[in-house]
């Protein structure tokens, strides 16, 4: 089984922008309910479609698999549930771990958030100045609420 445990911080300034280059993400849900969310991403020149299970923690089940280009962007322009949603992700190494810096755009923009993936949930890690906030818990943070949730209607 795959095992994802990340830890998730909202994002403060704007430092953290010279320290990466951002390629936009493209995803979109066929199941959003938390106990099966089904999600397809395109990212560049690849694309995936990822499985994750119920989050127990910052631990879950999480199983990817490779898309031919063109039936995710089937997926996502015909199946996906709406609003797709759209951001730049930055890859940022700090201190040897790579931070995944997610810039949102459309009804979530203003909404920047940092992800760290550990190895296990005591894993100790160097946070960096631009890390703030940690919402790692609070699941209105999750990209598949996101989509009935928008963070412009907060």
């Amino acid at each position: 089984m795959g095992v994802e445990i990340e830890r998730k911080f909202l994002v403060r300034g704007e430092e953290w922008k010279s320290l990466g280059e951002g390629v936009l993400l493209r995803q979109g849900y066929l199941s959003s309910q938390a106990e099966r969310i089904v999600r397809v991403r395109i990212e560049g020149d690849r694309a995936v479609m990822t499985i994750k299970g119920r989050a127990v923690g910052a631990t879950r089940g999480e199983w990817e698999y490779p898309l031919p280009m063109e039936d995710a962007r089937v997926f996502l322009d015909q199946l996906c549930e709406r609003p797709i949603i759209e951001k730049y992700r930055y890859r940022i190494v700090h201190e040897g771990m790579t931070w995944e810096v997610d810039e949102f755009l459309g009804e979530n923009a203003g909404l920047v958030v940092a992800e760290i993936e550990l190895e296990s949930e005591a894993q100790v890690f160097a946070k960096p100045d631009w890390a703030g906030e940690e919402v790692t818990h609070e699941a209105r943070y999750y990209n598949s609420n996101l989509l009935r949730h928008p963070y412009s209607r907060w």
